[in-house]
C-alpha cells in the first residue's frame, strides 16, 4: 500500500529550497569572488534543480492522488508559487554572473538579508499551514512577509536612489538597476505564496 502524502509537509519542505537558495545567495555576496562566480551559479542551479524534481514528484503524486486535504488546484497553485521563489534567487546569481559583477555594494548586502528573512517567515507560515484553521501563529507569519515585503520595497528605492547619485559608469547602473529588481522579485515571490495562503484559508473557512 502506498504511503499517503502529507502535501503540507511536502509544500513545507518545498520552501525549504528557497530557504536554502536565499542562505547561499546571501553566503555568496557576503565573501563575494568573482572568479568562482561560474562555480557558485552552478551550485545554486544544483539547489534549483532539486526544488524542481521535488515539485514534479510532488505533482506527479497530487494527479493520482483521489482526496486531497484542500482543492487540488490550490495545491498546484501553491506549488507553482513556491518554485518562483527559488527561480527568482537563483535569477540574482545568474544576473551576477551575466553583468559581471566585479563586487559587491553595500545596499545588495542589506537586500539579500531582507529576502532571507523573507523565506524564513514564509516557511514559517507554511509550517503551519495544516492548522490553518486553529492556528495561533499563521496570522503573525503572514503579517511579517508583508512587512519584509515592505521593507524590500523601501530598499529596492533608496539603493536605485543611491546608486544613480553615487555611480558615473553607465554599465554599472544598468547592472546594478537590474540587480536591484530581481532582489525586490524575490520578497514579492515570497508574498505571492503568503496571499495563497490567505486565499486558501478564506475558501476553507
Amino acid at each position: 500500500m502506498a504511503k499517503k502524502v502529507n502535501y503540507f509537509e511536502s509544500i513545507e519542505s518545498l520552501m525549504g529550497f528557497a530557504c536554502k537558495a536565499s542562505a547561499y545567495l546571501n553566503e555568496t555576496l557576503a565573501d563575494f569572488d568573482p572568479e568562482k562566480l561560474d562555480e557558485r551559479l552552478n551550485a545554486m542551479h544544483e539547489i534549483e534543480h532539486s526544488a524542481d524534481m521535488a515539485k514534479h514528484d510532488l505533482i506527479k503524486k497530487l494527479v493520482a492522488e483521489f482526496i486531497t486535504p484542500i482543492e487540488r488546484e490550490d495545491i498546484l497553485f501553491m506549488l507553482q508559487k513556491i518554485d518562483d521563489v527559488t527561480d527568482s534567487i537563483e535569477e540574482v546569481l545568474r544576473k551576477a554572473y551575466m553583468f559581471n559583477i566585479s563586487s559587491v555594494r553595500p545596499d545588495a548586502l542589506e537586500f539579500a538579508l531582507i529576502v532571507d528573512k523573507c523565506c524564513e517567515a514564509t516557511r514559517l507560515a507554511l509550517s503551519e499551514f495544516h492548522n490553518f484553521r486553529k492556528s495561533k501563529l499563521i496570522h503573525g507569519y503572514i503579517i511579517k512577509v508583508n512587512e519584509l515585503e515592505e521593507a524590500g520595497d523601501r530598499m529596492h528605492r533608496d539603493s536605485i536612489r543611491r546608486l544613480y547619485r553615487s555611480e558615473q559608469n553607465p554599465v554599472a547602473i544598468l547592472a546594478w538597476t537590474e540587480m536591484y529588481e530581481c532582489l525586490e522579485r524575490c520578497c514579492d515571490a515570497c508574498e505571492d505564496v503568503s496571499e495563497v495562503i490567505e486565499t486558501v484559508m478564506m475558501k476553507n473557512s
